[in-house]
C-alpha cells in the first residue's frame, strides 16, 4: 500500500557528484555525512528509548540536511504494521510508526528523498504499508562459504570466526536490506547440511541473529528433515513417530532459547535427492504440519517449498501442481507454501505458476530468482523488476479477474494470515557484493516490490540510478532505458518466443541445445525442452500433448492453448509449431527466431555504445569494470545466437534471413565448448 500526497515539491540542490573512485561497496547508501553546521540548526528526536528507534535518529542526524524532524511511535496507529506516516512542512516532518522498525524505515524513506533531489515538501502526507509481511532473501551459503548459484565471491558469512568475531559487513548488509524493507534472511543453502542445526552453530546464529534485530531482520535457517537421523540419532525422521516428533520439539527448544525472535525453517523436501516426508509415505503437508507444530508455541513458520524435481513420466512442469494440489488446505496456518514464480526453474520468461491459482485455501508465496543462474551469471546486465512484475502482475483468475499473483499471496483473498515473498541472493564477498554493479539493482528491485509490488519497474530503475550513480538527466535517461529494455534483450539473445532450458548441462551458462549426457535423465536435457525436429519446435502442452495447460484456470487455459491467442513470448512453451507458421507479424517461425536472436545481439551491442558515451558521468572504477561486463555480454550474446541457430538449422534446412548478420562460428567449434565452471555452485 502506497498512498502520496504532495501538495508542493521543494527540490533541493545537492552537491554535484565528486567523480573519484568507487568500488560499488556503498551499493545505494553513498550518503555524504551532515557538515556540524548543518547539524546544528536542525534537531532529530524521539522519545523512545528502543535500539531501532535510537538507530533511526542516528541515521537521520548523521546524513538528513533537511528540517527538523520528530520520530514517533504511535501503538494505536496497527494498520500501519511495520510501515510509517510521514506528515510535514518545510519547517518540521514527522515520522510516525506502530513499531520501532517502521521508524527507521520512514528515516531511510526519508534518505532516499533526499539522494534523488527530492527529499523535503512544502506540504508532505505519505503513508506506506508493506505489501508482504515476511519479505525474505534466501542465501544458497554452504557452510564451507561457497555459494550455490552465487557469481560474487564467497559466503559473507565467516562461520570459522563466529560468534566470537564480526566482519563490520554483516552491519552494513542489515543495513541494506533495511534500506529497502527487507526483514527476514534464510542463511544457508535450501540443500541444508544438518551441522547448521548443531549447538556451536547455533551459538554462531545467534551472533548474526543479535545483530540483525537492530535492523528488523529475523534469522531463519533451511534445515535438513533427515537432521533426527544424522544428528539425533534416530533410526528414521518419519514425520508421525512420535520420537522424530520429539526430538524436533527439543532442538527448537534449544534453538528459541539463544534466539527468541527465530523466524523459523524453509525446507527443501523430496527434491533433487534431499530426504523428505515422502521417505516415509508421508505427504509434504504432514511434513509440514510436523515442524509446524514444533515451532508454532515460540510464532515461528516453516516455509515448505514446492520445488519438486523429480523423476517423472509426466511433463516437468506438471510436477509440483500434480504433488501440492491435492494437498489445498491440509496444511497449517503457520505453514507458507513457497513457489518458483513458473513452474519449470527460475527461466528468463515462463508463465506464472499454476499453483499460484490452484491452493486457495493455503498460504502461498513467490520466490524469485535474483542471482542470475540463468541470465549470465554477474557477467551480464539484466535488470529483474520486469521480471518481477510480470509474474506479479499476472492474472490466475482464480477469484475471478484480477486474481493477479500479488493478490493471491498478499492476503488480499487470505486476510489475517501471515504473508511472505522470497528472493535468492545475489550477495557474496566481492567488494560490489553482487559481483557486477547493475546486478546491485536486482536487490534492490526485489526489496522495493516486496515492500510495494505496485511500484513499476521504471520507477525503481530511476530510484535505484539516482542513488548509485547521479541525479544528472543526461545519465538518467539513457541508463534507464538500457536497464528497462535488458530483460527482453537477454530473452531475444538467449531464449526467444517461449524457449526454455537449452543451457549448457549443469553450470547453466552458454547455449547447449544439442545437450545430452550419457546416463542423464530426460528432463536435465535441452532437447527435452525444445523438441527439435524436422516438422518444427517447440513443447506442446496443450489437449493434444501434456495438457500442462489444464493446470490454469479459464479463460488462461484456452488462451494458451490457441497459437493464435498465446502470446508469442509463451509460444513455442505451449505449442510444438512447424518452421514455416506463420507469427503474427507474418514472417514464418524460422526467420522470427531468427529475427529475435539477431535482434537480442544488436541490443547488447547497443549497450556498450550507450556505456561508453556515459564516460563523464561516472567515476573511472565503476565506468571500466561495467564497461568490461558489457563486452563479455555482447559476445556471449553471439555466442547463443550462432549456437541455437546454427543446430536449429540442421531440421530447418531453412536459410537464415539476408538482413541478418550471418554466423561467425562453426556449429561443429560451438559443440566443442566445455566451461568447467564448478566453482560457482
Amino acid at each position: 500500500m502506497n498512498k502520496p500526497y504532495f501538495l508542493t515539491l521543494l527540490i533541493v540542490l545537492l552537491p554535484l557528484v565528486t567523480l573519484f573512485a568507487e568500488d560499488g561497496s556503498q551499493l545505494w547508501l553513498r550518503y555524504q555525512r551532515v557538515a556540524p553546521a548543518v547539524s546544528q540548526q536542525r534537531t532529530i528526536v524521539t522519545k523512545s528509548t528502543d535500539e531501532t528507534a535510537k538507530l533511526a535518529v542516528q541515521e537521520l542526524a548523521d546524513y538528513w540536511v533537511g528540517q527538523d524532524v520528530e520520530l514517533k511511535l504511535d501503538a494505536q496507529q496497527k494498520q500501519l504494521k511495520d510501515g510509517f506516516h510521514i506528515q510535514g512542512d518545510s519547517k518540521r516532518i514527522t515520522v510516525i510508526a506502530q513499531q520501532p522498525i517502521g521508524l527507521l524505515y520512514g528515516a531511510y524513506r526519508l534518505l532516499q528523498w533526499q539522494q534523488t533531489g527530492k527529499n523535503t515538501a512544502d506540504k508532505i502526507e505519505l503513508t506506506e504499508i508493506p505489501s508482504f509481511d515476511i519479505r525474505m532473501l534466501n542465501h544458497w551459503d554452504n557452510l564451507d562459504r561457497t555459494v550455490e548459484r552465487g557469481y560474487a565471491g564467497h559466503s559473507l558469512w565467516l562461520w570459522d570466526e563466529l560468534p566470537h568475531q564480526l566482519s563490520p559487513r554483516y552491519e552494513q548488509y542489515a543495513r541494506a536490506n533495511a534500506s529497502v524493507g527487507i526483514n527476514a534472511v534464510v542463511l544457508n543453502n535450501v540443500n541444508a547440511s544438518p551441522q547448521i542445526l548443531t549447538p556451536s552453530y547455533i551459538h554462531k546464529v545467534k551472533a548474526l541473529a543479535d545483530l540483525f534485530r537492530r535492523y528488523g531482520i529475523k534469522v531463519y535457517l533451511s534445515a535438513n528433515f533427515s537432521s533426527p537421523i544424522v544428528l539425533g540419532g534416530l533410526p528414521d525422521s518419519d514425520p508421525l513417530r512420535p520420537e522424530v516428533q520429539g526430538w524436533w520439539a527439543a532442538k527448537v527448544t534449544e534453538i528459541y532459547a539463544q534466539i527468541p525472535d527465530f523466524g523459523g525453517f524453509l525446507i527443501k523436501a523430496n527434491s533433487e535427492g534431499q530426504p523428505g516426508p515422502q521417505d516415509y509415505g508421508r505427504s509434504h503437508a504432514e511434513g509440514a504440519n510436523m515442524l509446524a507444530d514444533a515451532v508454532k508455541p515460540f510464532g515461528g513458520m516453516i516455509m515448505w517449498r514446492a520445488f519438486v524435481y523429480n523423476p517423472t513420466s509426466e511433463d516437468r512442469a506438471k510436477q509440483a501442481y500434480t504433488e501440492f494440489e491435492p494437498l489445498d488446505g491440509q496444511f497449517r496456518d503457520n505453514v507458507i507454501v513457497q513457489i518458483k514464480n513458473g513452474a519449470i526453474d527460475f527461466q528468463p520468461r515462463e508463465p506464472f505458476h499454476p499453483l499460484f491459482g490452484a491452493m486457495k485455501q493455503s498460504n502461498q508465496m513467490v520466490e524469485f530468482q535474483i542471482t542470475q543462474e540463468y541470465l549470465g551469471f554477474s557477467n551480464h546486465l539484466v535488470y529483474l523488476a520486469p521480471l518481477f512484475k510480470e509474474t506479479l502482475d499476472a492474472d490466475t483468475y482464480a477469484h475471478g479477474p484480477v486474481s493477479t499473483v500479488a493478490k493471491m499471496t498478499d492476503g488480499t483473498f487470505r486476510p489475517g494470515f501471515k504473508t511472505a515473498i522470497a528472493g535468492v541472493a545475489n550477495i557474496g564477498e566481492d567488494a560490489n557484493w553482487t559481483g557486477h554493479h547493475f546486478a546491485q539493482a536486482n536487490w534492490y528491485a526485489y526489496g522495493r516490490l516486496a515492500w510495494n509490488h505496485q511500484l513499476s519497474s521504471e520507477d525503481i530503475a530511476e530510484e535505484w540510478i539516482r542513488l548509485s550513480f547521479t541525479n544528472e538527466e543526461a545519465f538518467v535517461a539513457p541508463v534507464k532505458d538500457l536497464m528497462l529494455a535488458s530483460r527482453e534483450t537477454a530473452v531475444n539473445y538467449m531464449m526467444p518466443l517461449g524457449l526454455h532450458h537449452i543451457f549448457a548441462f549443469d553450470h547453466h551458462y552458454g547455449p547447449e541445445p544439442w545437450g545430452d549426457v550419457a546416463g542423464g535423465r530426460p528432463d536435465w536435457m535441452p532437447w527435452y525442452y525444445h523438441n527439435a525436429d524436422v516438422n518444427g519446435v517447440g513443447f506442446d502442452r496443450t489437449a493434444s500433448g501434456s495438457n500442462a495447460v489444464a493446470q490454469y484456470h479459464e479463460p488462461v487455459q484456452q488462451q494458451y492453448s490457441d497459437p493464435k491467442t498465446c502470446p508469442e513470448t509463451l509460444l513455442l512453451w505451449f505449442h510444438h509449431l512447424p518452421w514455416l507458421h506463420k507469427t503474427q507479424n507474418g514472417n514464418t517461425l524460422w526467420d522470427e527466431l531468427c529475427f529475435r536472436y539477431d535482434g537480442g545481439v544488436q541490443e547488447a551491442e547497443a549497450f556498450e555504445n550507450t556505456w561508453d558515451q556515459l564516460e563523464k558521468y561516472v567515476d573511472t572504477e565503476r565506468f571500466a569494470e561495467v564497461q568490461a561486463k558489457l563486452k563479455i555480454q555482447a559476445q556471449d550474446a553471439v555466442w547463443w545466437k550462432d549456437a541455437v541457430l546454427l543446430y536449429f538449422q540442421t531440421f530447418s534446412n531453412l536459410p537464415i534471413p539476408s538482413s541478418v548478420e550471418k554466423p561467425v562460428h562453426q556449429l561443429e567449434d560451438l559443440q566443442k565448448i566445455k566451461l568447467d565452471l564448478k566453482h560457482h555452485n
